[in-house]
């Protein structure tokens, strides 16, 4: 069993009646108050005591009262049978899909388009909605760990089993240069400007670096940044050049007349944003939640990138709505 659950020394009723003594002050009044019989009290207290191995009552004071350790418990019992109480309420919500928490994990460069839009998709799922952003490789720990329940990044977790993923959308990486150069080689980039790094703590600044060795580039090291807005930024005042993404210029939400976009040179680099949850967990939610993160992200990228860089817009290929 599970943590070694079948040696715990206690079970909920044990600390029913442990609370009702420590509420009426005698075993007969907790027993009036349980509908048991004294005896019945005492012997659960007294097995209560003898499987724990101290002693939670101090018998010589009447009413009798808390020792130290029977103090200790109280406090936690209470918490326990507080939790316990909350259950079936719970699960009969969850009969018509109602959850008590979820917790989302939302990758960097669609938060600022997305996090409402979860909040809006979920609430009608539960009833408290957790939303946190940062980098993919963290979210994907947190969600093998359960610490979250869903979240929406580059699926990373290749070698894990019983997890479900939608695809949200499939989208190329582009290269960006200072406003007004016209398209250069990666070479001729390498060799005159400095290269504006994603982190290699992130996933995108794993794929790019990868991708770049492939062409037997290595730019020399110099600036880094974590986050999209870092990178666009550092390209539009002209410090240098990058790679980066269609959603992760939008998000950084520099303007794309300060910065020109390029295609990458064959073989290319895509990334893919997903749902991912854990198998038949959390019911319609995180099929909902894809189906609006489609329409959402096509919506903005189509009014954002449609008309200025129509090439860039054809080149992402989104999911089905209806998935």
């Amino acid at each position: 069993m599970r943590g070694g659950a079948q040696h715990l020394p206690f079970d909920l009723f044990s600390l029913q009646v442990f609370l009702a003594v420590c509420d009426t002050g005698t075993m007969a009044a907790a027993a009036g108050l349980l509908g048991l019989t004294q005896p019945a009290i005492s012997q659960s207290i007294h097995e209560m005591e003898r499987k724990l191995g101290v002693q939670l009552f101090d018998r010589a004071i009447r009413p009798i009262a808390l020792t130290p350790s029977g103090t200790i418990l109280r406090q936690r019992a209470e918490t326990l049978m507080t939790e316990a109480r909350q259950i079936m309420p719970l699960l009969q919500r969850s009969r018509h899909g109602y959850l008590p928490m979820l917790r989302v994990g939302l990758v960097d460069s669609v938060t600022r388009a997305l996090s409402v839009k979860v909040v809006q998709v979920l609430s009608e799922s539960a009833e408290r909605i957790i939303v946190l952003s940062g980098l993919a490789s963290a979210h994907a720990t947190g969600l093998l760990t359960r610490q979250l329940d869903l979240l929406i990044g580059v699926d990373d977790i290749t070698e894990t089993g019983g997890l479900e993923r939608r695809l949200i959308l499939k989208e190329p990486y582009v290269l960006i240069t200072r406003s007004g150069m016209s398209k250069p080689t990666l070479e001729t980039l390498v060799k005159q400007q400095p290269f504006i790094r994603y982190s290699a703590r992130s996933v995108t600044g794993m794929n790019v670096e990868r991708y770049l060795r492939s062409l037997g580039l290595e730019p020399a090291r110099g600036i880094e940044f974590d986050r999209p807005y870092g990178v666009s930024s550092a390209v539009a005042s002209g410090l240098g050049w990058g790679i980066t993404t269609p959603l992760c210029l939008l998000d950084a939400d520099v303007s794309l007349k300060s910065i020109a976009v390029h295609a990458l040179p064959p073989p290319g680099l895509t990334r893919s944003l997903t749902v991912i949850s854990r198998h038949r967990e959390l019911g319609p939610a995180p099929r909902e939640l894809c189906s609006a993160a489609v329409h959402e992200l096509r919506l903005r990228c189509q009014q954002q990138l449609g008309k200025t860089h129509p090439w860039i817009y054809q080149a992402m290929e989104f999911g089905s709505q209806a998935e």
